[in-house]
């Protein structure tokens, strides 16, 4: 959600406000039958759009706070990546060990799996008929640097050489290093989707077509004009307020 969009509902609301002070300045006079924009109404829907609009922007910035955490934690992830693989390479296993090691920790700088081919040797793989099929791997996601963390942690525990002084490659210490990630990662998916359903409830409140602050704004000019008339000064107080949809 852009800030010109959050600028946008802020002043739909304020500007519902400033609709609302004028109606019930005219007194009496104003009394419409529709129960939707009786100033009763009225109030207590500006009243329900600025609680869920502080709630869409305390929510917003401890969403943002959990993000820059996250990102945070993870920026150490691809060095300790590689610290892993040269671990495991002065360790005493085989090769093809070394080589699902080295693997992983591709996935987690965002490189191939495996070694792109050149033209040439696609071509002399071909002329042998041998298929060559390599699809983009970047997997930079949060998600799939966590799976294929855990994997790398898990190829760790079948190796039985695999024992370093250095605590910050220890199997127990990347353990709860992976279990830290994943929290925060999880943190942040469940404030965005709280944010999400937020903002919807919000949009409903201020851009529902029969019951939304910018319909009811209508309404409510439209009886003031059948009220007082077109070039009556209090039509004009209210006529130019300005209300937006904002597309979502």
């Amino acid at each position: 959600m852009s800030k010109t969009n959050d600028t946008g509902h802020a002043k739909n609301v304020a500007n519902f406000e400033t609709l609302i002070a004028y109606l019930t300045g005219y007194g009496a006079v104003y009394n419409p039958s529709n129960v939707n924009i009786q100033l009763s109404s009225l109030n207590e829907k500006v009243a329900a759009a600025r609680t869920i609009s502080e709630q869409v922007h305390d929510l917003a910035a401890k969403n943002s706070n959990a993000i820059a955490i996250r990102d945070l934690a993870f920026q150490p992830l691809k060095k300790l990546s590689t610290r892993i693989v040269n671990a495991i390479k002065a360790s005493d296993v085989a090769q093809q060990v070394i080589d699902n090691a080295i693997t992983h920790n591709r996935k987690i700088q965002g490189q191939r799996a495996s070694v792109k081919l050149t033209e040439e040797e696609k071509q002399k793989l071909a002329a042998i008929g041998t298929v060559v099929n390599q699809v983009s791997a970047s997997q930079q996601s949060f998600d799939s640097q966590l799976d294929t963390f855990d994997k790398q942690i898990k190829l760790l525990a079948t190796i039985p050489s695999y024992t370093p002084n250095e605590v910050e490659l220890q199997q127990a210490t990347l353990t709860t290093l992976y279990n830290d990630l994943l929290q925060k990662n999880r943190d942040v998916v469940s404030k965005t989707s709280e944010l999400s359903t937020l903002r919807l409830n919000r949009n409903k409140i201020l851009y529902d077509a029969n019951t939304g602050i910018v319909a009811l704004a209508l309404d409510a000019k439209n009886y003031s004009k059948s009220v007082f008339g077109v070039s009556t000064p209090q039509y004009k107080q209210i006529s130019g307020i300005p209300f937006k949809t904002i597309k979502i």
